[in-house]
């Protein structure tokens, strides 16, 4: 495969990554990682020095590993605030009047707010979380659509050395309990309803019932953005728009331990509860920063917009990395393509957003609009594109690449997970990349693909994984640290295996191909989901797809493809097989798809990943386990009904 973007002068010259290797005096890229991963000390130490973190109290020592790679310590010694670094800092230097955060709403509504107006209602919402008894240590919700007051609340609980639980703003009431229930939070902010499509939805009653079955929280916290009538409980609830501008616009910071949790963000598992993964001060922070600036090179004054949510790690990692870079975070509430399919573009345009963050999923869904959405909007602005969430198919990155792109940005494609804080595969600027691939493993991440055995390999598809801990690794998982240990690190002894399949080539370029327990082994041979659905979306006919491995008499295991097809074709049998057939062709007979069911949708989360464990439970018949993350869980009731009708 051949690469279909190369480096120029106009990306490297003034990077960050430029800048690093001439303080390390290193000629170039390669030389870069190799000493990324060979002497962490020395480059984590630069890294942060460049990216101007500052320090309450220097650390006396980069790592200390006596408990194990399982457990290290960060910058031992050293005392800081993620929110000094991410507002304070900035506003009491020359970027003090430079916009920090820009946000629309659904409806039209907007804010700008500058680094210094930032801090000042950081500094607000602090003091009234404090004057609501929140202390150091203690626990706060944060169930918020994507609003200012949504990156506010954040990084005002952090400076008062709370933690904050950020919770997805599409869950019920049980799945947002359980995470607060879990984390024994004592405070929960969230607001009356927020715009989706053009329709308001409520979200305070979900809030109560919430707080109901949790049993923890004592006080809420309630953003009027719809500015309805909701339920208020006495000497329980409170209105942020009548408490928080009371309060005084300066605030003391708490020094807080490198190691000191400021976040628990918690991922759905098959079955069981939630894991609750702990983030500290000097971990998730940094180490977002560190990726936003040697991956996407975001500078000072330019725009990041990633649609996420708050829930998903992508929030809390564009907020705090483009403030802690010196940059603006673009913040969006609603639907991507509401009220009409140019949206996402006319915001690109209207808000100069120079680095924009999209999932292949949402790509696959726009393209059927055609490229006349884009068209009509001057997307000049944008310098870098980023996705992540899953593997690409070709058509959809090319079209992302070429028709969004214009051919000339980079595709910064990015895959690691809420428990690494960011990346541990991605593309840098300074080397060509091919498309749905990866060109680098982040710099400091000291990736591999290892076979069964364990061993390190080239050209094969193997297990990914990390070979030495690195700062923003998540600090356990919350009051259950041997469920950590056995889901990263009981593999391979010291080795943390990530659950993906992966492979590197001879030239250095990775390809993730689908979680390892996602993968299907047919007659013998590994097949990542996402081949399949590549090879099924080739066809004509195929918008997206989605593959799942069933049990076989003969093959152990066979596939199985779902596909929601184009507006212009109809379901028919021989339809069906014309999409098996070019599975077939494209991968081998024995490849070939057992059945193909046409659906109407693919379940996925807010934020366009799609659910293949999902998919496979609901089709075998098997519990669905926490189903909580998904945007459209109506989507599984027809493949229910699809798994009858082959029983």
């Amino acid at each position: 495969m051949n690469a279909v973007w190369y480096p120029s002068p106009s990306y490297t010259q003034g990077s960050h990554l430029e800048r690093l290797m001439q303080a390390l005096g290193l000629e170039d890229y390669d030389a870069l990682y190799r000493f990324s991963v060979e002497s962490p000390e020395a480059f984590w130490s630069k890294t942060l020095e460049l990216l101007g973190i500052e320090w309450f109290q220097p650390y006396e020592r980069v790592v200390d590993l006596s408990n194990g790679p399982q457990w290290p310590r960060w910058f031992v010694g050293g005392r800081l605030n993620l929110a000094h670094n991410a507002t304070t800092r900035h506003a009491q230097g020359p970027k003090a009047q430079q916009l920090a955060l820009i946000w629309e709403g659904e409806d039209g509504a907007l804010v700008r707010l500058t680094y210094r107006e930032l801090e000042r209602q950081v500094a607000q919402t602090a003091n009234a979380l404090r004057r609501l008894g929140v202390r150091k240590g203690d626990r706060v919700g944060i169930f918020l659509p994507m609003l200012p007051e949504t990156a506010i609340s954040a990084l005002a609980v952090a400076r008062i050395g709370a933690i904050f639980i950020p919770i997805f703003s599409g869950y019920g009431a049980e799945a947002a309990a359980t995470r607060l229930k879990d984390a024994g939070a004592k405070l929960l902010i969230t607001a009356d309803g927020f715009f989706r499509r053009g329709r308001a939805v409520p979200m305070k009653p979900t809030a109560d019932e919430a707080v109901r079955l949790s049993g923890t929280v004592e006080k809420v916290l309630v953003v009027r953005r719809l500015g309805t009538n909701v339920a208020m409980e006495e000497g329980r609830d409170y209105v942020w728009q009548e408490v928080v501008p009371q309060e005084a616009p300066t605030a003391h910071t708490e020094a807080m331990d490198s190691m000191d949790p400021f976040m628990l963000i918690y991922t759905s598992g098959t079955t069981g509860r939630p894991k609750g993964t702990v983030h500290y001060h000097a971990g998730f922070p940094l180490k977002a920063a560190q990726d936003m600036a040697h991956l996407f090179d975001l500078r000072s004054g330019e725009v990041l917009f990633w649609f996420t949510d708050m829930g998903w790690m992508m929030g809390p990692w564009a907020i705090l990395g483009a403030l802690i870079l010196g940059a603006t975070v673009f913040l969006y509430e609603g639907a991507p393509d509401y009220p009409g399919p140019d949206r996402l573009w006319a915001m690109v345009e209207r808000h100069g957003i120079t680095h924009l963050g999209i999932s292949p999923t949402l790509v696959r869904a726009l393209i059927p609009h055609g490229t006349e959405p884009i068209q009509k909007h001057d997307l000049s602005s944008l310098r870098i594109l980023g996705s992540t969430g899953e593997p690409w198919n070709p058509e959809p990155y090319l079209w992302f690449f070429e028709q969004v792109g214009g051919g000339r940005c980079p595709i910064i494609n990015y895959s690691g997970g809420t428990e690494v804080s960011g990346g541990i595969l991605g593309c840098t600027v300074y080397r060509p990349i091919k498309p749905t691939g990866f060109n680098t493993a982040v710099p400091g991440i000291k990736a591999a693909v290892l076979n069964e055995a364990g061993q390190p390999v080239t050209g094969q598809v193997g297990e990914l994984a990390v070979l030495a801990p690195w700062p923003g690794m998540t600090k356990g998982f919350w009051q259950d640290p041997e469920r950590y240990q056995r889901t990263y690190w009981s593999r391979f002894e010291n080795v943390w295996v990530h659950g993906d399949w992966a492979m590197v080539d001879e030239e250095g370029h990775w390809f993730i191909l689908g979680r390892s327990d996602d993968t299907l082994k047919i007659a013998g041979k590994r097949v990542g989901p996402a081949e399949l659905e590549s090879a099924a979306t080739a066809h004509p006919a195929v918008r997206e797809a989605g593959a799942i491995g069933v049990p076989h008499e003969v093959k152990g295991e066979t596939a199985v493809l779902f596909v929601v097809l184009r507006p212009e074709f109809t379901p028919s049998e021989s339809l069906a097989a014309e999409i098996a057939d070019a599975v077939a062709e494209a991968l081998g007979k024995p490849m070939r798809p057992e059945r193909v069911h046409f659906v109407p949708d693919l379940p996925k989360t807010r934020n366009a990943k799609v659910m293949r464990r999902l998919i496979k439970a609901a089709y075998l018949g098997e519990p669905t386990g926490d189903t909580s993350a998904l945007e459209n869980p109506e989507a599984l009731e027809p493949i229910r009904a699809l798994a009858q009708g082959d029983a």
